[in-house]
């Protein structure tokens, strides 16, 4: 495949940081949307403000780049104007679930075909390594500089709770299965949330002494495993990945326009 095909590369090179794992998330879904044979003027890519919300001016799709926290709204009404568009959110794991919680809830509970693509690197990076409600208890931010004392949201238990049809979690380390959850979840008929653990070496792993960006990939390996792993019975820490909800339930487009075929009878 050609990944300069995907890409605007007049904003090349990225603004991301070095070791950060922003471009291996945008590696695996230009990879995933090439595989699916999904042509450029069928995708849009909706996303609010941070760091990860930059991968919408880096493809080449159509794109909107809009409020801290409001992406999914705008996302809802690209969806509901014209169903047959696949919509993909990238948004942080503050701006999804901060600002953006409400929003997140609420398109989980409509079951609208939407892809949320959560990277969570636990902190506002962008706006200068704030904790996130992901960051976690005992972790340090600029905004806690002797500890963080905010439990974190699971993201998985969330969007299963709220609703969505597809929750899955991965890290960027485990490339593949990025790739194919990504895949599974842009060709699901419903809301689809993908988690994925990505590091932020600048904010977070400076503060918190996780070692270099390299170090901090790694960790995903010893830090995650599979769903249902004798390994996390004997560790609870350890990060369960995989994918943890798919079902079908009535879809919200197709929903609103029956509605509206039975209105206008």
């Amino acid at each position: 495949m050609d990944v300069k095909y995907y890409l605007r590369e007049r904003f090349f090179p990225h603004l991301w940081c070095a070791g950060c794992g922003h471009g291996i998330v945008l590696n695996g879904l230009i990879r995933a949307v090439d595989s699916l044979g999904i042509k450029k003027k069928d995708m849009v890519m909706v996303s609010g403000i941070g760091c990860s919300s930059r991968i919408s001016g880096y493809v080449d799709f159509h794109s909107l780049h809009t409020l801290h926290g409001r992406a999914l709204a705008f996302a809802t009404g690209v969806k509901l104007s014209k169903p047959s568009l696949n919509v993909i959110v990238p948004m942080g794991d503050g701006d999804a679930l901060a600002i953006g919680g409400n929003h997140f809830i609420h398109a989980a509970r409509r079951n609208i075909n939407i892809t949320a693509l959560v990277m969570n690197n636990r902190t506002y990076g962008m706006t200068g390594g704030q904790f996130s409600p992901l960051s976690g208890v005992g972790t340090k931010a600029t905004t806690a500089p002797y500890m963080n004392i905010d439990r974190e949201f699971d993201t998985v238990e969330l969007a299963s709770a709220a609703g969505a049809t597809i929750v899955a979690r991965t890290t960027v380390y485990h490339v593949k299965q990025l790739q194919s959850m990504l895949k599974k979840a842009i060709k699901h008929d419903g809301f689809s949330v993908l988690e994925v653990l990505t590091q932020c070496p600048t904010y977070f792993g400076r503060k918190n002494r996780k070692g270099s960006a390299v170090d901090m990939i790694n960790s995903y390996r010893d830090t995650t495993v599979p769903i249902g792993s004798d390994k996390k019975k004997e560790n609870p820490e350890l990060i369960e990945r995989g994918i943890f909800v798919d079902k079908n339930l009535p879809e919200y487009c197709q929903a609103y326009a029956e509605l509206v075929e039975r209105a206008s009878a």
